[in-house]
């Protein structure tokens, strides 16, 4: 009498199962949690663009970009962080700054964003 099968058994076991669904969870997590981070270095970006667009001179960009990111609900950077190089058509914007996000208990994600105006127009020129 054979009771057992020649076929291999596939699937899950118990302790895969928890370990896919927890690493799942992680991902998620991070995932709700830095979205919002990474939506408000897209408005600071954007933000950056408009304040250089009608400014000619550094302080008048920083008064903008301060107009502005009070609008959008920016708080992580204001218009003192900016290092801004040139003037008049010629200028260029960076920021950099950091934002941390607690996670669980002490745990907790700290993300570095840079950028500049430079970097923003040249993805945005068109194809030739």
């Amino acid at each position: 009498m054979k009771l057992r099968s020649d076929t291999n058994q596939q699937g899950f076991s118990l302790i895969g199962m928890l370990l896919s669904l927890s690493m799942l969870g992680l991902i998620g997590l991070l995932a709700v949690r830095g979205g919002s981070s990474v939506v408000e270095y897209w408005a600071v970006s954007k933000t950056i663009s408009a304040a250089k667009a009608v400014s000619k001179t550094p302080a008048e960009v920083r008064v903008m970009f301060d107009k502005l990111a009070a609008a959008g609900y920016i708080d992580s950077i204001e218009g003192r962080d900016l290092r801004i190089d040139g003037v008049g058509n010629n200028m260029e914007v960076h920021f950099s700054y950091q934002k941390k996000i607690p996670l669980i208990g002490p745990t907790s994600l700290l993300i570095d964003y840079q950028g500049s105006s430079a970097s923003g127009a040249a993805t945005n020129k068109p194809a030739r």
